[in-house]
């Protein structure tokens, strides 16, 4: 009970302990340029392709963090931040989309494997590997990249695949094979 009456306890927790004007304009700065370094870095560091892109992100956050909050381990100060971050990005989300620039700014999805056919120069523009490629079929339901009409890296960094479907032709060539199967173990039956 000693501690909750205890000044010092409080001010560590409420006084932020640089002006909450300077983390405003840490935060911008911060914001700003890890937008910026993520844009340069390319869609694979959102998609966390694998343990190298996802300890890049998490300790990307971990090194900004002193950045924004500097000589600050108050409870308000980092609120603050936080809430600033969020508060900027709502509002330049909007206007972004409102002006019709959110899609420049985002870019376009990266088409991977188009007909059936895998880009390996998109792949390689995106350091992206068939065997991680593969990894995330697999993980949408696809057996193998066979299988595959389009794969696009969208621009969040999602890999999304569009099967291949059977085209009329295929699904009767299918059935005219397994007619043939039937006509022939019935011959062979007959014979034996």
């Amino acid at each position: 009970m000693e501690l909750l009456t205890h000044s010092s306890f409080w001010s560590d927790i409420l006084v932020p302990g640089i002006p909450l004007a300077e983390k405003f304009v840490r935060t911008l700065i911060v914001y700003t340029a890890v937008l910026l370094g993520l844009k340069l870095a390319g869609k694979r560091e959102l998609s966390q392709l694998n343990p190298f892109d996802l300890v890049v992100l998490l300790l990307l956050s971990n090194t900004v963090q002193n950045a924004i909050i500097g000589n600050d381990n108050s409870v308000l100060g980092g609120l603050f931040g936080a809430g600033v971050l969020l508060v900027v990005n709502h509002f330049l989300v909007r206007y972004l989309f409102r002006s019709g620039r959110l899609d420049k700014v985002e870019g376009s999805p990266d088409v991977l494997i188009a007909n059936g056919e895998v880009n390996k120069e998109r792949l390689d523009k995106e350091f992206i590997t068939v065997a991680e490629l593969e990894a995330a079929a697999r993980r949408q339901g696809i057996a193998s990249l066979e299988e595959v009409l389009e794969c696009r890296l969208e621009t969040g960094g999602a890999l999304t695949f569009v099967p291949k479907t059977p085209t009329v032709h295929d699904m009767e060539h299918r059935d005219l094979i397994a007619r043939l199967d039937r006509i022939e173990r019935a011959l062979v039956e007959r014979t034996a």
